[in-house]
């Protein structure tokens, strides 16, 4: 069922609640069991008295940081090619404005904040190919700005 879009959406409405949390003192290898087995391409470092803020891991980075650079996965810690701190957007942004924020910090996931300081959902650009479909069918009605 295709959606119809309106660029004021707001992230809440388009975001994947779902947040999967690793430990940064897990290998590198464990979070990519995590994430193949739960088809996911980032997952959200939890805070520990070493780490005081959150942090990301994604595909990119196990590419970049582990593959590229010939490290082993069980033998490299998270917290060693996590991204933090995060960069986050609120449920009640606009897609726009996700959108734009992803792009000006050349990333691909992001994290949504709740107000309590809570994660509570993540998007990504993968999210945003759905968004691109829905914008196209209904393209004469819609401006980006």
């Amino acid at each position: 069922m295709k959606r119809s879009l309106n660029m004021q959406d707001l992230v809440k409405d388009w975001m994947m609640d779902l947040v999967v949390y690793i430990e940064p003192d897990k290998t590198v290898l464990e979070a990519l069991s995590i994430m193949r087995r739960r088809y996911l391409n980032s997952l959200i470092v939890n805070k520990s008295q070493d780490n005081p803020e959150y942090g990301i891991i994604t595909s990119t980075d196990i590419c970049d940081k582990i593959v590229a650079k010939e490290q082993n996965p069980a033998q490299t810690k998270v917290r060693d090619v996590m991204t933090s701190p995060l960069v986050t957007v609120n449920p009640e942004q606009t897609i726009y404005d996700c959108a734009r924020t992803m792009s000006e910090h050349h990333i691909h996931h992001m994290p949504v904040m709740g107000e309590n300081g809570q994660l509570v959902g993540m998007i990504s650009a993968t999210d945003f190919l759905v968004v691109a479909e829905a914008l196209g069918h209904g393209f004469e009605d819609q401006k980006l700005r």
